[in-house]
């Protein structure tokens, strides 16, 4: 049985495994359908994101954000990443599973991890969003415990069309009434 590792990004070798995945999760979504490929070519397009990829470190950077990276075995099959929207809000970002490692139960330790490492940094509310085509995503997400909602940052009406957006809360009760 293979071993899967989730593991905050510390070295420079972690952090390009993690840039890797990440150009893997944008050729993916460009890959998919058209609405994703829309959406990649607006809010990513390949001189951005590689701007985007340069400054990753600082973008998601302790104490207010992390980059974790999945490891099966010793090999890197996934990562996400979670940064500050305000004081109290943070968001959760690049979730990627190779398609080697779906079904795993790497997403799910992924995302975990990031829920529990927000609620442990203060944060009282954590974002996400995802594909509406992406309905194994969905699941799992919601499975966590993430509401549906409308946007939480301006989105221009073709992306909302293809966008799901969700929320969950990280305070005491509603952790405890299972929100």
């Amino acid at each position: 049985m293979s071993r899967l590792t989730i593991k905050p990004v510390t070295s420079a070798a972690d952090l390009a495994a993690v840039v890797a995945l990440c150009w893997a999760y944008r050729e993916f979504l460009f890959n998919f359908a058209p609405p994703e490929r829309r959406i990649v070519e607006t809010f990513y397009p390949q001189d951005k994101y590689a701007r985007l990829m340069a400054r990753l470190a600082e973008e998601h950077a302790r104490p207010r954000g992390i980059i974790l990276l999945a490891l099966r075995d010793g090999l890197p099959v996934g990562c996400g990443m979670s940064h500050a929207l305000s004081a109290t809000e943070s968001e959760i970002k690049r979730l990627y599973v190779t398609d080697a490692a779906r079904g795993s139960g790497a997403g799910r330790a992924l995302c975990q991890t990031l829920i529990d490492q927000a609620r442990s940094d203060g944060f009282e509310k954590v974002y996400l969003d995802t594909s509406i085509a992406f309905a194994p995503a969905r699941a799992l997400y919601q499975s966590l415990g993430f509401i549906e909602r409308g946007p939480y940052q301006p989105t221009p009406d073709f992306a909302r069309e293809a966008i799901c957006f969700y929320e969950k809360s990280l305070t005491d009760t509603d952790a405890a009434a299972g929100r």
